[in-house]
C-alpha cells in the first residue's frame, strides 16, 4: 500500500500556512551566521552527503537536521552532528544558517526557518518523468469544492518556494533545462556541475566500487550464493497508487526458476514514498528486499549489481556510468504519460522493447543473462544513453558545486584564508 500522495501533500501544506506565516517573520529578527544545515528526504545520504563531506573538509560549522532515530543513528555512525528538524532548536538552527543544503525539497530542512536562508537544492535524480510545475501531480489537491482555487494556491507557493534556491546542480545542459522548466529558475542559478550524488560511481576502479558496495548488499540482505549475479528492480512512485507491476503468484514462480537456474538474485527496492507487495508466496533467497529501511541511498550499492530493472526511474540515466544494461518494464506507460508526463518520449529512453508485463520481462532477463552479445548490446545502450546526460564522469561534482556556493556568496569558514 503507498503511503504518501501529492494530494494528501499539498492538503497538509495548505493547513500549515499560518506556521509559514509565523516562521518568515521570525526568520526577520534572527541574523544567519556561518553555519551550513543539511537535510535529506531519504535520509543520511544522496548528494547532501558527499557535499557534507567536502563542507566539513573545507572547516565550515555544519549539522544535519534529522527527522526520525535512523537517521539520528546513521549520522551518528559517521560523526555528523544532528538536530531534530521539527524541535524548537530545528527552527532556530534552520533561520541562523548562513547555507540550507536539501535533496527533495524545503521540507528537509526545518520549513519554517528558510526565508532568507541561502538554498542550495541538489534535487535527487535526472528527470525523466515530468516534475515540479511542469507535471499535473504537483499541485494536486483533494476532490473537494473549491479545489481548482486550491492547485491554483498550490502552484503559487511551490513557485514561491523554488525562488528561493540559489544553486541547483543539472548534470548537463539537456538536465539543466528541465530543472529551470520545473523549478521555474531562467537565470544562471542552475548550474552545469554534474551531481554530488554520482560521484561515488565515479570514484576509485570498478573493483574498488564493487567491493565496496557487495558489502553493503552483504550487511543489508545476506550473503550472496556464490558466482551469483545480482540484479535490481526499482519501480518508481506512482503518487499514491498501488504498483500495477506487482507480480501475480504464476509469474513468481517463474521468476524464481529462472533466477535459480541461472544463479541469480533479484533486490527489489520499492520506492521509498511507495510500497509494493513484493515478497514471493513462497520464502526464496534469490529474491531479497532492499527498500530504504535496509539501505537509505542505494547509489554507492549500484556497482554491486549486473543490471537493472525499473520503468520510469532516474537510475536508469546513473547506472550507465557504470556500464550497467537495463531492461524496462512498464505495463502502465500510456496512463503515466497522460497523467505524469515526460520529459520527450519515453520510446527515446527505453527503447521499442519495453516489457508490458512480468512474462515478457521474463524472456528478455533469460537473454540478458545467458547471450553475452545480448548484454554487450544493453551495456553499450545504457552507456550511451548516460553519456547523453552526464556532462561529467570524473568524481568532482561535488567540488565543482562547493565552488558554485562559494562563489554565489557563501563566505569562506572562519579561519580561513
Amino acid at each position: 500500500m503507498a503511503s504518501f500522495s501529492f494530494g494528501s501533500g499539498n492538503a497538509a501544506k495548505l493547513l500549515r500556512i499560518p506556521l509559514y506565516a509565523v516562521g518568515s517573520i521570525g526568520t526577520l529578527f534572527v541574523p544567519r551566521s556561518h553555519r551550513w544545515v543539511f537535510g535529506c528526504g531519504a535520509g543520511i545520504g544522496d548528494g547532501a552527503l558527499a557535499l557534507w563531506r567536502i563542507a566539513t573538509a573545507e572547516g565550515h560549522d555544519t549539522v544535519w537536521l534529522t527527522s526520525s532515530a535512523r537517521e539520528r543513528a546513521d549520522a551518528a555512525a559517521l560523526g555528523i552532528r544532528t538536530i531534530s528538524k521539527s524541535s524548537l532548536r530545528g527552527w532556530w538552527a534552520t533561520a541562523r544558517a548562513g547555507a540550507l543544503v536539501v535533496t527533495h525539497g524545503l521540507g528537509d530542512v526545518n520549513r519554517y526557518g528558510v526565508t532568507g536562508g541561502f538554498v542550495v537544492q541538489l534535487w535527487h535524480g535526472i528527470p525523466l518523468k515530468r516534475i515540479g510545475l511542469d507535471s499535473p501531480a504537483t499541485t494536486q489537491v483533494p476532490s473537494v469544492p473549491g479545489a481548482a482555487i486550491l492547485r491554483r494556491a498550490i502552484g503559487l507557493l511551490y513557485r514561491r518556494a523554488a525562488q528561493r534556491i540559489r544553486v541547483l546542480p543539472a548534470a548537463s545542459d539537456r538536465s539543466r533545462g528541465r530543472l529551470e522548466s520545473a523549478f521555474a529558475l531562467g537565470d544562471a542559478r542552475v548550474v552545469v556541475t554534474g551531481e554530488p550524488r554520482v560521484d561515488v560511481l565515479s570514484a576509485g576502479n570498478d573493483a574498488e566500487r564493487r567491493a565496496v558496495a557487495s558489502a553493503l548488499l552483504t550487511k543489508a540482505t545476506g550473503a550472496l550464493p556464490a558466482g551469483a549475479r545480482s540484479i535490481l528492480y526499482a519501480p518508481t512512485w506512482r503518487d499514491g497508487a498501488d504498483d500495477v507491476a506487482v507480480p501475480s503468484a504464476s509469474e513468481w514462480v517463474r521468476i524464481i526458476a529462472l533466477l535459480e537456474s541461472r544463479n541469480t538474485v533479484l533486490f527489489v527496492r520499492s520506492h521509498p514514498l511507495g510500497a509494493g507487495a513484493y515478497q514471493p508466496p513462497l520464502p526464496s533467497g534469490r529474491v531479497r528486499m532492499l527498500n530504504s529501511d535496509l539501505i537509505a541511498d542505494i547509489t554507492p550499492a549500484l556497482p554491486g549489481m549486473d543490471a537493472l530493472i525499473t520503468d520510469y526511474s532516474s537510475l536508469a540515466y546513473d547506472v550507465g556510468l557504470l556500464g550497467m544494461p537495463v531492461l524496462y518494464l512498464a505495463p502502465d506507460a500510456e496512463e503515466y504519460a497522460r497523467t505524469r508526463g515526460f520529459y520527450g518520449r519515453y520510446e527515446d529512453v527505453a527503447g521499442d522493447d519495453v516489457a508490458k508485463g512480468w512474462a515478457a520481462l521474463v524472456v528478455q532477463l533469460e537473454s540478458l543473462l545467458t547471450d553475452d552479445g545480448v548484454f554487450t548490446a544493453r551495456s553499450a545502450r545504457s552507456s550511451t544513453l548516460s553519456a547523453q546526460v552526464h556532462a561529467y564522469r570524473d568524481g568532482h561534482n561535488t567540488r565543482r558545486v562547493y565552488q558554485a556556493i562559494r562563489a554565489r556568496g557563501i563566505p569562506a569558514p572562519k579561519g580561513a584564508r
